[in-house]
């Protein structure tokens, strides 16, 4: 017996790893796809920034107690009522992890940025179906996630093209970038600093369990951008067209600056994705753990450090090995992306996020970036965006859902096969 319980750790831990590889792979890219595109950053530096931010987030504040069910999807009342519910929960655990995470494998390969979080709903969910009935799946929540597939798009997208819309009028667009750049910058940089924070309070650190209210956060976080504003007068008023400088190389200092605030954005948004994505590969692992021996099916489980440490290590080596493929969906292949595009899109992504935590709006960080980079793309015209990589991300977004719900159910069977012959020899 005592081998049949190892080989279940073994295994879950195996599969956490994949399904973690799979979030590198995939969720990560986006954080730091646009400042790949812009060239603020090299897909080199981008892998290690993100590596970095992603690892603390998941590892330093990332949730110590997690719903061994992700998202609410299953009734674990229902579950509990079963006289097998802890067979049910590992295989169906170890099924959501494993078709979870090969959906996020092929998509990576091809480039797809999907949500993780939708893979592994949509596993929980067909593994649900089958083991315990329609009854055990939270319908209504499955409904709000398929709805925030249009939420995210279209209110990050509007959000970035008013953006861009606005620094093309008042700086671009203008014979004077340079003085624009002064008058607007600091407003610029006090914006983009306080939104995240805003994004660090409520989703890199909610964790913690930070007691702030959304007034007294957005009191701190005004603050500290005021700071940051200050500062960033100082240093826009020493800089001086001369006479001499082309208009080019005005545009050139502009991009510049606006590079620095997108890489700022960029890994606000990689901290607190780390923070919260992990559980996505360590609460499927968290819930198998807990019932191995005497444990239960509690609808919460302790996360011991090591198990954040497996998810962060997971994130770093699957953005290391498929990362890039996404990033140059996001980066290049939408549309074609400048710093002040870059910045545009992040910090209307960032916007976004905050916006969805205030009101409990469940989106996804993926379609959230995605939807600010086609914002962006509009606003120069619709002729700058390539329609047939945009019709692949939509499908692949649609399909994600019943295609992890798919390979759940029939690595259901085979865990339900195979675990049981294992632990009999």
């Amino acid at each position: 017996m005592l081998w049949g319980l190892d080989f279940v750790v073994v295994l879950a831990v195996m599969l956490g790893l994949f399904m973690a590889w799979g979030i590198g792979a995939n969720d990560v890219a986006n954080a730091m796809g646009t400042s790949v595109g812009s060239k603020a950053l090299t897909v080199v530096q981008a892998i290690f920034v993100a590596a970095v931010l992603e690892f603390a987030g998941a590892y330093l504040v990332g949730s110590h107690v997690t719903n061994t069910v992700r998202k609410g999807i299953l009734d674990m009342a229902v579950v509990s009522a079963l006289p097998d519910a802890k067979n049910v929960i590992q295989y169906g655990m170890l099924a959501a992890l494993t078709g979870a995470g090969t959906w996020l494998m092929l998509a990576s390969r091809m480039g797809w940025p999907v949500s993780t979080t939708h893979s592994i709903v949509g596993a929980i969910a067909g593994f649900g179906v089958v083991a315990v009935g329609p009854d055990a799946i939270q319908w209504m929540k499955l409904g709000r996630i398929a709805a925030s597939w249009v939420i995210s798009p279209l209110l990050s997208g509007t959000i970035a093209f008013l953006i861009f819309t606005q620094i093309r009028r008042a700086v671009l667009d203008r014979s004077d970038p340079i003085a624009q750049l002064r008058r607007w910058g600091p407003f610029y940089v006090f914006a983009v600093v306080a939104v995240i924070g805003m994004v660090t309070l409520f989703k890199g650190l909610k964790h913690l369990k930070l007691d702030f209210s959304f007034g007294e956060a957005a009191l701190i976080t005004a603050a500290i951008g005021a700071v940051f504003a200050g500062l960033a007068a100082i240093v826009l008023n020493r800089m001086h067209e001369a006479p001499d400088e082309d208009r080019d190389f005005h545009f050139s200092r502009v991009e510049r600056m606006f590079g620095v605030l997108q890489i700022m954005s960029a890994c606000a948004v990689a901290f607190a994705h780390g923070s919260n994505d992990v559980a996505n590969a360590i609460g499927p692992l968290a819930a198998v753990l807990q019932t191995v021996g005497d444990g239960g099916i509690e609808a919460t489980a302790t996360v011991p450090p090591w198990l954040l440490m497996v998810g962060g290590a997971g994130i770093v080596v699957g953005l290391a090995t498929f990362g890039y493929r996404v990033m140059a969906t996001i980066g290049t292949k939408i549309t074609e992306l400048t710093p002040t595009r870059g910045y545009s899109a992040e910090f209307a992504a960032a916007i976004t996020i905050v916006i969805a935590s205030r009101f409990g709006i469940p989106v996804s960080t993926t379609h959230t970036l995605v939807g600010a980079v086609l914002g962006v793309g509009l606003a120069r015209g619709i002729g700058a965006l390539d329609g047939r990589v945009v019709g692949q991300i939509v499908v692949s977004w649609v399909v994600t859902i019943p295609i992890g719900a798919g390979l759940a159910i029939f690595f259901y069977y085979f865990y339900k096969g195979l675990i049981p012959s294992v632990i009999g020899g």
